[in-house]
């Protein structure tokens, strides 16, 4: 039970005296640039999905994505 103690003693200790935590102005930097990466790249997955799912479309299939192909392709 005292090593459980010392190990939350030492956490806290460490946590509060030794880690050094980002301004709120780089906080909000480094948000916005997660959010517009996950933007771009949720983009690009859409696109390919478009492009992958008009290629099923000659084959009077309603458009099925990226899944459709895999699927036709596997023979499934």
């Amino acid at each position: 039970m005292a090593s459980i103690r010392s190990y939350i003693s030492e956490s806290y200790n460490e946590l509060v005296h030794k880690v050094s935590w980002p301004a709120w102005k780089d906080l909000q930097s480094s948000s916005i640039l997660v959010l517009v990466s996950a933007l771009i790249v949720s983009l690009i997955i859409f696109l390919m999905d478009f492009v992958f799912g008009v290629h099923n479309m000659g084959n009077t299939n309603f458009w099925k994505g990226i899944l459709g192909f895999l699927y036709k392709f596997m023979g499934h």
